[in-house]
């Protein structure tokens, strides 16, 4: 299983973030290292995930969302 980067953006999208604004609420300074994994350049550790999943709206029982 690979992370669905389309969908993690889309989700972004449609819950009205900026890359600014979701890589404020992991807790980093600038939007650069949320940019670096939305874009794939950057694997997206677990933990990660899980925060971004719950940032998201989503529980984590739903994180399998985000998996092709």
């Amino acid at each position: 299983m690979t992370i669905n980067l389309n969908r993690l953006r889309a989700e972004r999208i449609a819950k009205g973030l900026t890359q600014d604004e979701m890589a404020n609420k992991l807790g980093w300074k600038t939007r650069t290292p949320y940019a670096k994994r939305e874009n794939g350049l950057v694997s997206i550790g677990a933990d990660e995930l899980a925060k971004m999943t719950v940032i998201l709206g989503y529980s984590l029982n739903e994180i399998e969302i985000f998996f092709t």
